[in-house]
């Protein structure tokens, strides 16, 4: 899928973008003409990316725990590519593991990702925005910040603040002309949840139980979603936080 960098209508930041719902975001991203700069850790999964969507995906390896390398980082992207129009935080990491086995040090890791880093490189990229009154941030939560799930704390506490952090965001930004939305993705077929549910008859059984559209949902659906509250199509939505889940958050 190469296309011309000529044809680029915005730039976007996409975190976590080397695969699953990440990845999808970058492909829907390029299929609309948005030069996509791709943030991950795996060099590989980043070649990858390149290779399949050519020269409107530009990818840099950067680990976002080591918060001292944002500002740095930002300021690179907007000398070298311009105006930031969107930003999509997307890297997360997970820790399954029951309440009582885990550790200070385990806790701070998971909301150092996906809290702190997430703050971190939101305020560098709004300090961007700021002067041009424009700019869409798309934060991903998940089911866990919807209700009770075992064995995820740190997860569900690090995504429970994402949501709290998008509607500040939202109230704070949104009168200097930059939204802030959310999408939360219920129970989606990428490879890792593929093997989680197989394994595990039980648990498959009850998500599927509890979901009134029956199915999955695909990367793809969740990419649609985070591209549609980054466009026009969404300017006069802002605070929001999308369930993407086929009603498994209002299910029974």
């Amino acid at each position: 899928m190469t296309q011309d960098t000529t044809q680029a209508t915005k730039t976007a930041i996409v975190t976590g973008g080397g695969s699953g719902i990440g990845l999808a975001i970058v492909e829907k991203f390029i299929q609309e003409n948005i030069k996509t700069i791709v943030i991950g850790r795996d060099e590989q999964k980043l070649a990858s990316a390149r290779e399949a969507f050519g020269e409107l995906c530009v990818t840099i390896s950067h680990d976002l725990s080591d918060l001292s390398g944002i500002p740095a980082l930002v300021e690179q992207i907007s000398r070298e590519h311009g105006r930031i129009d969107i930003l999509v935080n997307n890297a997360g990491i997970n820790l399954k593991k029951n309440f009582e086995e885990v550790t200070d040090e385990e806790f701070q890791r998971i909301l150092l990702t996906n809290v702190t880093a997430v703050f971190a490189l939101s305020r560098e990229v709004v300090k961007t925005m700021l002067p041009l009154g424009a700019g869409a941030i798309v934060n991903i939560s998940s089911m866990a910040s919807q209700y009770g799930l075992p064995k995820v704390i740190a997860y569900t506490a690090s995504k429970s603040a994402i949501e709290g952090m998008t509607r500040a965001m939202a109230t704070e930004l949104s009168p200097n002309g930059i939204r802030v939305n959310c999408v939360a993705p219920g129970f989606i077929a990428t490879a890792m949840s593929a093997t989680a549910l197989n394994n595990d008859p039980e648990r498959k059984n009850k998500v599927m139980g509890r979901t009134p559209m029956g199915k999955l949902g695909t990367p793809a659906d969740v990419a649609d979603a985070v591209y549609f509250l980054s466009s026009e199509g969404a300017k006069y939505v802002t605070g929001t936080v999308l369930p993407v889940d086929g009603g498994n958050s209002i299910g029974f």
